[in-house]
């Protein structure tokens, strides 16, 4: 297969034109109040939250099927914007997501990284099975394009490659989680490669996006972590707690072409160890991590 010339970015920061739609929304709907206690933050969000799930229910079912996908594209960052308004979540972004053929990987720590890549530029996620059956969510994220991959079955990383592949010749930004697992941020699991092989048979590139979450004083938080508890549970926690930032660092993109998967792996996960902080490992002689799948 030819070699492509290197991606073009094509979104702006989110500190230009996001922040810009950020704050408008803002204005429109006003700064969220300062609410002292977890109870009273709940009490704020909770409803507001459900209508606004609500509402990106209906559209997906009523409005996606009548839309083109850059009509599309524009509702999804729109909702996943007021999404973490209404969390009083704030987005900073440094760098851009690339364009074409491009393989976002990402570390992962919450449900919330879903919607905080679709808020800077809507992207195809590969997501575990389990998020398609969770109450109204998983019918938003089904809605919005998610490819899907059942963990427990090892076949099922073919068909989800190949998916990947015709996502990636329509012109989409895909988006994995490597690691194969929620962390709490403090720590950085060894990437698995074995959903990297469609985008080194395209000739394309891996665009390496650190992921962290802070307090607004810009302390290390960890009230969005997804690793120890179940959806509802997360989301009570979310709800209680006070305004964060999710930090979005993307890096420049590496070449896949003629690299190997774990090589690849490899590179993408060091990438973002140095972005977040974190030492390196030392992988175990051996350790065959491509064929290990690489869904959330």
């Amino acid at each position: 297969m030819p070699r492509i010339a290197p991606p073009t970015p094509i979104y702006r920061t989110c500190d230009t034109d996001g922040l810009r739609e950020v704050n408008r929304i803002r204005k429109r709907t006003h700064l969220s109040p300062v609410l002292p206690s977890a109870a009273l933050r709940r009490l704020w969000r909770i409803p507001r939250l459900t209508l606004h799930l609500l509402r990106g229910l209906s559209t997906v079912l009523f409005r996606f099927p009548s839309l083109d996908a850059h009509a599309r594209r524009a509702r999804i960052r729109a909702w996943s914007r007021r999404l973490l308004h209404l969390l009083n979540i704030d987005i900073r972004m440094t760098g851009t997501l690339a364009h074409p053929n491009v393989l976002v990987v990402a570390n992962h720590v919450s449900w919330l990284d879903i919607f905080s890549l679709h808020a800077v530029g809507p992207v195809r996620f590969i997501a575990k099975s389990e998020i398609a059956r969770w109450p109204v969510l998983g019918r938003l994220v089904r809605g919005v394009g998610t490819l899907f991959i059942e963990r427990a079955r090892r076949r099922d990383t073919h068909r989800v490659n190949r998916e990947i592949t015709n996502a990636l010749a329509e012109g989409d930004i895909v988006a994995v989680f490597p690691e194969g697992a929620v962390t709490d941020g403090t720590t950085l699991l060894p990437f698995k490669g074995s959903l990297l092989q469609p985008i080194i048979d395209a000739a394309g590139h891996v665009q390496p996006v650190a992921i962290r979450y802070r307090t607004r004083a810009g302390g290390a938080s960890t009230a969005t972590a997804y690793h120890d508890t179940h959806f509802l549970g997360s989301l009570w926690r979310i709800c209680g707690a006070p305004a964060l930032v999710v930090e979005l660092t993307a890096m420049p993109p590496l070449q896949a072409h003629g690299k190997r998967r774990r090589e690849l792996a490899g590179e993408a996960e060091a990438v973002i160890r140095a972005v977040l902080a974190l030492p390196a490992i030392d992988r175990e002689p051996g350790r065959r991590a491509d064929r290990e799948t690489g869904s959330p």
